[in-house]
């Protein structure tokens, strides 16, 4: 849910309804030897027309909010992951402030044609840092929309990169392929134990799973606890339950993990 503006903000929005948030100098800045200084960057945009009722005052905004690093391989990987997103609706897009620009513009579109309205829209996108090793960083992809309907939704994936080699870590990069089954067999066990299932009960009379088959979600990283693997509101259970979390600890991966990966280093 999006915070409420008081008149003060909103009048104060409409004078500066587009601009670049200062870098964030509270922000964490990381320092640690062998691993990656940043700061935190944002970029941010109100609509100039304002919703009223009878106790409040909004309107749509747009912002998104970001880690810049001393390594240019790896701000350009971020930004990429941003960009690809937008850039299947608009290829025009090229940019942070191209893209809250664009969802304002959609949202003054729509006013115009329902001025009645009392819909203010939001778009919400914040990239931060979770964890850092000497060759791992990862990083939360958060991104919270509202464009009309009974309520907005927030995603949230991860991003996985070796700043060493400047590669994204994929899963395939850590577990061999022929260790997959395992894997997910693992992972199933781990599933069913945290939802207190028993070890034959059905998933389809609970669950999203195609077929009712156990599955693996999309989005994962590396925890100082094991390999987390994250369901967001929709894939596997209703809005209602929000984000469902698996964690596989380091102890199970120990035989189906490749060697001299971030699964198998000290942790």
């Amino acid at each position: 849910m999006i915070k409420k503006l008081t008149l003060f903000i909103v009048a104060a929005s409409m004078l500066i309804a587009c601009r670049n948030e200062k870098k964030d100098t509270n922000a964490s800045t990381d320092t640690k030897v062998d691993t990656l200084t940043y700061t935190y960057d944002s970029v941010k945009v109100y609509s100039k027309n304002i919703i009223k009722d009878n106790k409040n005052s909004d309107t749509a905004k747009a912002s998104i909010k970001y880690p810049i690093f001393k390594n240019q391989s790896l701000n350009t990987y971020v930004n990429r992951q941003v960009l690809d997103y937008f850039s299947k609706e608009d290829p025009s897009v090229s940019s942070y402030q191209e893209i809250v620009n664009s969802f304002i513009k959609g949202y003054d579109s729509f006013y115009t044609e329902n001025k009645d309205t009392h819909q203010w829209w939001f778009l919400q996108i914040d990239i931060k840092v979770l964890r850092q090793t000497p060759d791992y960083i990862a990083m939360q992809y958060m991104h919270s929309d509202y464009a009309g309907g009974a309520h907005g939704i927030t995603t949230i994936s991860y991003l996985n990169y070796n700043p060493k080699t400047n590669q994204a870590i994929t899963l395939d990069s850590l577990i061999d392929v022929n260790q997959k089954p395992k894997l997910l067999s693992i992972a199933e066990g781990i599933f069913r134990k945290n939802e207190k299932l028993t070890a034959t009960e059905p998933l389809a009379d609970k669950y999203f799973f195609d077929k009712g088959i156990f599955a693996l979600a999309q989005s994962f990283y590396v925890s100082d606890k094991g390999l987390v693997f994250l369901y967001n509101p929709y894939e596997i259970k209703a809005y209602a339950f929000g984000t469902t979390e698996l964690v596989i600890p380091f102890s199970a991966l120990k035989e189906i993990a490749k060697p001299n990966t971030i699964l198998t280093s000290s942790n």
